[in-house]
């Protein structure tokens, strides 16, 4: 795999069953490149290893005056440099290559997996996380996956020079055999502790990120409290905590180094004073002493690549562990999902059914569903998606019907279908045991492919993201062409949105779909945003739209137009919108109410606001002591004007 050839066609399925064997996985992926890395090390590393003997010959030449001789090894020492420098050149350039492109195929499997999950990623792993895994960790990750064929040829290079010296001076190549083992696994001691203080930093600094993000996520409601002070404070120690906890690993590889320069510096005094009195004794020639020499100097180099391979191991296991475990996430319960291939795709027009609530959206009508619990309207509007969002205890809320008050197939158990007059049924379409999946057309929209339920039902929940760019990239979405853009602007009211954002482009942008949208659309406000987010939502026209509180940040009477465009433009589309606005609901064909997780009533929004007493106090936020003073007053003032009345005959007589 070359650079040019990234993206990767399918970055494939990773081993993510631990960190270790996430690493072995990357490096099985790319044996090619990592034997071309190797072959090449050998080739700089052999080189290197050749220096020694080449000066050793040398200089016995030039001390028996042999000329023919001397050249030979003119002609040697200019071939090993050849082989060193190309070697070394092709080293590099395979080494970064494979750093890159095992980074690359961890991005996109993150990509990949974060496209799978949605948003029920930051609910199952915190987002400082996700950010430093997609970042400084995948970084890691590649350097021991390059650091690899670098290691084995240095290793290689150390026992070619040992052996070599073995051969040609065995006296003092004794003593560089034995003391090259000791020099390599000494630092061993070392590093759990020297591990343990990096993770320790890691930690700190992902939590740092996270308190980072959320404060720069946040930063318009802390204006608003004057909490920017608090928040900074608060940065201001988890940064010193970071800075604190590096120090602390920095003295530990500091004292690795040191190590690693002391003990070679130690080895090459040895060699020196033992070769000389062997020289003096007449047991060893002035050559095989400079070669004895050499060979422990140029040790020093591939020496180091020991204690690389080290501090990239210790780096990336938990950085690989991370990884693993955000690629070992999954959307739903691999074991209890059949084939998506053997999974066909609804036929159009289908009924949207939610067998654990017993929620019903009829095709082609627009259906809104109102819940006491805004965590409640959250997590079902990700099922709704075909993304089980994980309860309490972990598991996916789908394994959890039981526990609200049905069953598997959604019914209570007095065999009602769970909305309190007469059930909604679903019409067909069978669930899979032990778990209630939302069934569009009778079919699990979880056990269909991720890319086809994705494109039957689109949701958008209550935080929308815009990214940075020009209006027209975001519109740029799949979609299925029968709702320009404009029309969808229209219908979510979004005229003020582009006069504001034509008005704060520069000079020579005509078109507000030219227009620069600067970072998560932060320049707008968050009415503005959400606009623009609904007209994209608008503007791929699914099968099924799931929208969470789509107006929740606009004003009543801009609601009630938004309202009247999004059923006009979705007439004959199945819209499902989760709110508790009247101005909405009353726009509504159809209003489902929830109570403790189970429909508990059904209706238009007149109907449901005059016949349950439980729904109307969660629309219109009224308590029951505002309610039994509503029903006293027809009553008191009865009472009044007949005391008033008997008052004034009273009067009159």
């Amino acid at each position: 795999m070359q650079i040019s050839d990234l993206p990767y066609p399918d970055p494939g399925v990773p081993d993510a069953r631990s960190g270790p064997r996430f690493l072995v996985w990357l490096g099985r992926g790319q044996l090619g490149g990592q034997v071309k890395s190797l072959c090449w090390g050998l080739v700089h590393f052999c080189g290197v290893a050749g220096l020694p003997y080449a000066v050793g010959v040398g200089v016995d030449a030039v001390v028996d005056r042999d000329g023919t001789r001397l050249l030979l090894v003119g002609a040697l020492l200019a071939l090993v440099g050849v082989a060193i420098a190309v070697g070394d050149v092709m080293l590099h350039r395979t080494a970064v290559t494979n750093w890159i492109t095992a980074a690359a195929r961890v991005q996109q499997l993150l990509a990949r997996k974060t496209a799978e999950l949605g948003s029920a990623l930051t609910r199952r792993v915190a987002a400082g996380e996700v950010v430093a895994v997609s970042t400084g960790d995948v970084e890691k990750i590649g350097w021991f996956v390059e650091a690899v064929s670098r290691f084995l040829a240095a290793a290689f290079a150390v026992v070619v020079i040992c052996v070599g010296l073995l051969y040609h001076a065995p006296a003092i190549g004794t003593v560089v055999a034995l003391g090259t083992p000791v020099l390599a696994l000494s630092v061993l001691p070392l590093l759990p502790r020297a591990t343990r203080r990096a993770d320790l930093q890691r930690e700190k600094a992902g939590k740092a990120t996270e308190l980072a993000s959320d404060t720069v996520a946040g930063l318009r409601v802390l204006r608003g409290i004057g909490g920017e002070e608090l928040f900074l404070g608060r940065y201001r120690e988890a940064s010193q905590e970071v800075r604190k906890a590096a120090v602390r690993s920095a003295r530990m590889w500091a004292l690795i180094s040191a190590i690693q320069v002391l003990l070679p510096g130690l080895l090459m005094i040895a060699v020196v004073w033992y070769g000389s009195v062997l020289v003096l004794d007449g047991r060893l020639a002035v050559g095989e002493l400079v070669a004895a020499f050499s060979a422990v100097a140029t040790m020093l180099y591939p020496l180091r690549h020991f204690e690389e391979i080290a501090m990239a191991y210790s780096f990336s296991r938990p950085s690989a562990q991370r990884a693993a475990r955000v690629l070992s996430l999954t959307r739903t319960d691999a074991a209890e999902r059949p084939s998506s291939a053997a999974v066909r795709a609804p036929e159009p027009g289908g009924d949207l059914y939610d067998p654990a609530t017993g929620l019903l959206a009829p095709a082609g009508l627009l259906t809104a569903v109102v819940c006491g619990d805004p965590d409640l309207a959250g997590r079902l509007a990700e099922r709704l998606g075909g993304h089980p969002a994980e309860g309490a205890d972990g598991e996916p809320d789908g394994k959890g019907a039981d526990a609200r008050g049905g069953d598997a197939d959604g019914r209570d158990a007095d065999g009602r279908g769970g909305n309190g007059r007469g059930g909604d049924s679903p019409g067909s379409g069978p669930t899979t045991p032990g778990r209630a999946s939302v069934l569009l057309g009778g079919v699990a929209l979880d056990e269909l492919p991720l890319e086809t339920a994705r494109t039957l039902v689109l949701v958008q929940d209550k935080d929308p993201v815009l990214l940075s760019g020009t209006l027209r990239r975001l519109f740029a979405v799949p979609a299925s062409g029968a709702v320009e853009p404009a029309a969808a602007l229209a219908a979510a009211q979004c005229g003020d949105v582009l006069d504001a954002v034509l008005q704060a482009a520069p000079d020579g942008v005509d078109d507000p779909m030219d227009a620069h949208l600067t970072e998560r659309g932060r320049s707008l406000s968050g009415g503005q945003r959400q606009r623009l987010a609904l007209a994209r939502s608008l503007v791929t026209d699914p099968e099924v739209l799931v929208l969470d509180e789509p107006t929740s940040a606009v004003d009543s009477h801009t609601e009630a137009r938004i309202a009247d465009g999004v059923r006009a433009l979705r007439k004959g589309r199945t819209t499902v919108v989760l709110a508790s606005s009247p101005l909405l609901l009353d726009r509504a064909d159809r209003v489902v109410f929830l109570h403790e997780g189970t429909v508990a009533a059904t209706g238009t929004h007149r109907e449901l606001l005059h016949g349950d007493r439980r729904y109307r106090a969660v629309v219109t936020r009224e308590t029951e002591e505002e309610e039994r003073t509503a029903r006293l007053e027809p009553a008191l003032l009865r009472e009044a004007r007949t005391e008033e009345a008997l008052t004034e005959i009273e009067e009159s007589a």
